[in-house]
């Protein structure tokens, strides 16, 4: 059976829903790459550019359960591809890896991490990720 074909009559193109784990921003200090879920999207959209993917969807969960709707959501079988930046993200955003990665498996659907190394945080990087994340609604973008 292939891949669905675009309107173009090409195939359509594989389709990534980026994954990041929620964290408290309590825990800026001790793991910052944690709590920037924006850098982790960022990771995310990259790796799926160099591969001529398209993210279509960004999710930012914190021990989701893996048979959740929210990560099934118009998800089909061998086209979309989950991906987050680490291990360690997605440990932080689903409940259970070893759960969800065998979900996948049953569904048809990729799981990958992008697996490059995580941007170090200097203090002045820090209290953006703080600003950002503490002033959503005054309309602050983080820049």
């Amino acid at each position: 059976m292939g891949q669905p074909r675009g309107a173009s009559g090409g195939r359509a193109p594989v389709r990534v829903t980026a994954i990041a784990s929620l964290t408290p921003l309590e825990e800026l200090e001790a793991d910052p790459f944690l709590v920037d879920s924006r850098s982790q999207h960022a990771m995310c959209a990259r790796w799926a550019a160099e591969r001529g993917y398209v993210v279509a969807r960004e999710l930012l969960v914190g021990g989701l359960r893996f048979d959740h709707c929210a990560l099934w959501d118009g998800v089909r079988p061998g086209v979309d591809v989950f991906v987050a930046p680490s291990r360690r993200v997605l440990e932080r955003a689903v409940s259970s890896v070893e759960e969800f990665t065998a979900e996948c498996a049953r569904r048809g659907v990729r799981v990958e991490t992008v697996g490059r190394a995580e941007p170090s945080y200097d203090a002045q990087m820090k209290a953006r990720v703080h600003r950002r994340l503490s002033m959503p609604t005054a309309g602050y973008d983080g820049r």
